[in-house]
């Protein structure tokens, strides 16, 4: 999963359309690169090219405009398909996000390229160390369009939502504090689950194994089994390569 980090942000976010911007210039690079050996997938989302740090655009009121953003969302789609990305990853939680993508990338000619919907991201606090990565300018906070970590119910809905909207996978994020919803949405739909690990698990176990308070290999795999056996087919994680290589020798 690629993201950009661009030298200058404004209000709308165009730098994440510009075919010339820094993640669809990753894209092309990266597939240029590897070819098919592997997926190439590219996050949908503004939070990293607008100035004001939020997944859309804003009206007048500084409130996140859904349908405005649903129409930055279906050009970012099309300009990440003609870079060569095989999946896009629409993460901005914005309604019917899904629909709009999948009928922006089929009516430009990209049918194949698919769908990993975040059909279930929450306003979550384990984002952290990401936002810093990613020198993230956000101002107040996404509880208006993130969900409520409270509220299984609501999850599960807006993953059959994505789902009917022509999701070819969704994924629950974080993944470690909600087990129980990668849980329920694998036994919800029929589509692959993916999980993703964030930032802030990641640090976790790197932080207490810096200390000398955990065996950091051993509890990296417990985690990863962990999120294996609530019903993940996929798992997006900081560790891919340590835990591959770990896999590859066992």
């Amino acid at each position: 999963m690629l993201f950009g980090i661009p030298e200058r942000k404004d209000a709308s976010g165009s730098g994440g359309i510009d075919p010339s911007g820094i993640l669809n210039v990753a894209i092309r690079d990266v597939v240029a690169e590897v070819g098919d050996s592997t997926v190439v997938m590219g996050d949908l989302c503004l939070d990293e090219f607008t100035s004001h740090g939020h997944c859309g655009v804003l009206d007048a009121s500084g409130n996140v405009d859904n349908d405005a953003t649903l129409d930055a969302y279906a050009k970012m789609a099309v300009a990440q398909a003609a870079a060569g990305v095989h999946v896009v990853g629409p993460s901005g939680m914005m309604d019917g996000q899904v629909g709009v993508v999948r009928r922006a990338l089929d009516d430009a000619g990209y049918i194949d390229v698919s769908i990993l919907a975040y059909a279930v991201k929450y306003a979550s606090a384990f984002f952290g160390p990401f936002r810093d990565a990613v020198e993230s300018s956000l101002e107040g906070d996404r509880r208006a369009y993130q969900q409520d970590p409270a509220n299984l119910r609501e999850s599960l809905r807006e993953v059959e939502l994505d789902v009917a909207e022509g999701a070819d996978m969704v994924m629950v994020k974080p993944a470690l504090p909600y087990l129980d919803v990668v849980s329920a949405v694998r036994q919800r739909v029929d589509v692959p689950v993916a999980a993703y690990q964030v930032s802030g698990e990641y640090a976790m176990v790197e932080a207490a194994a810096a200390n000398g308070w955990l065996d950091r290999d051993r509890v990296m795999m417990e985690t990863l089994h962990s999120i294996k056996r609530a019903g993940a087919s996929m798992i997006l994680t900081y560790w891919a390569v340590d835990a591959a290589r770990r896999l590859h020798q066992l």
